[in-house]
């Protein structure tokens, strides 16, 4: 999975990794038990601090999305509880609109991957 943070953007760091995090394990791309990429591998190809990304997995976790465990790594939660999927669909929907998406395409690129 290609992550990317554009440093110009409003949103710190921290939450467009989450939210593209968020949107992978929405659209399926990671599924429950999958492990994360370690912080420090995220944090080095991103050039980022490693401190962005463990904040980034410590959202996650806080929404229910991500375990964490010392010495294991993040893994994406078995069981993903409604919270969790309110929380990804909510930033999915600020995602659309921060990219100027109109609601019908949002909705139709929805549908689209439920298929």
């Amino acid at each position: 999975m290609l992550l990317t943070l554009d440093p110009a953007a409003p949103e710190p760091l921290f939450e467009q990794l989450a939210a593209q995090l968020r949107a992978a394990i929405a659209a399926g791309e990671l599924s429950a038990g999958d492990r994360l990429a370690p912080a420090r591998d995220v944090a080095a190809s991103l050039d980022i601090n490693l401190h962005t990304v463990l904040r980034a997995y410590q959202e996650l976790r806080d929404e229910g999305l991500v375990e964490l465990r010392r010495g294991r790594g993040a893994t994406v939660a078995a069981r993903l509880d409604d919270d969790a999927l309110r929380a990804a669909i909510t930033t999915l929907v600020a995602e659309s609109r921060r990219l100027g998406l109109d609601p019908r395409t949002t909705t139709a690129l929805v549908k689209e991957a439920l298929r």
